[in-house]
């Protein structure tokens, strides 16, 4: 049974004035190159220099920059990782750059509909998608897992993994909370935090 350390990326100045993200390209800021830091060291402690492991992250920019701090803090080559599409974060459409607090008066019957049912609903604008469309491929990704891996990635999959592992409703996992400075440690259906 394959074990996987799932980290999201570091704190972004998006994240902290609780702005869309969605597949925007944003970084991290000091705070969170010192979040992927911590983690990064949490990381040596629990696996070592991560001898047989794949280390694999989503192809943005700020989970990108997140493995290269972990894996310098781990004294190994910052970018000998791997990418895979299916950790983006989700695509929000026409929501992306905006603040949440503005979405429903910005977008008042798309997030009347969302409101309603914010697992399948997706967003205005093109290219975007549901929860339970982001669920399904990375759902994917970890059925693909078959060895040791550290995955960097972002909030929206580290709620699909959890709400597949723990057997949640779409409703209580979209109220888990997601920290930027804590390793979640995924092994059959247990689930720990580091």
């Amino acid at each position: 049974m394959s074990v996987i350390y799932f980290i999201r990326h570091g704190e972004t100045d998006w994240n902290a004035e609780q702005r869309m993200q969605g597949q925007l390209d944003i970084p991290i800021n000091v705070r969170g190159e010192q979040q992927a830091a911590r983690n990064g060291r949490m990381l040596r402690e629990l696996i070592g220099d991560g001898t047989g492991f794949d280390f694999v992250a989503s192809p943005l920019i700020r989970t990108r920059r997140t493995m290269e701090i972990i894996r310098g803090e781990m004294g190994l080559d910052p970018t000998a990782y791997r990418t895979d599409d299916r950790l983006r974060e989700i695509h929000k459409g026409d929501w992306q750059s905006h603040l949440w607090a503005d979405l429903p008066t910005r977008f008042p019957a798309e997030w009347a509909a969302y409101d309603q049912d914010t697992w399948r609903v997706v967003p205005p604008g093109e290219g975007a998608e549901s929860l339970a469309m982001m669920h399904d491929r990375v759902c994917a990704w970890f059925a693909s897992v078959d060895r040791d891996t550290v995955v960097v990635s972002h909030g929206g999959p580290m709620r699909c993994l959890r709400r597949l592992i723990l057997a949640l409703d779409d409703i209580a996992a979209s109220r888990l909370g997601v920290p930027q400075d804590q390793i979640l440690r995924i092994r059959g259906n247990e689930l720990s935090w580091h």
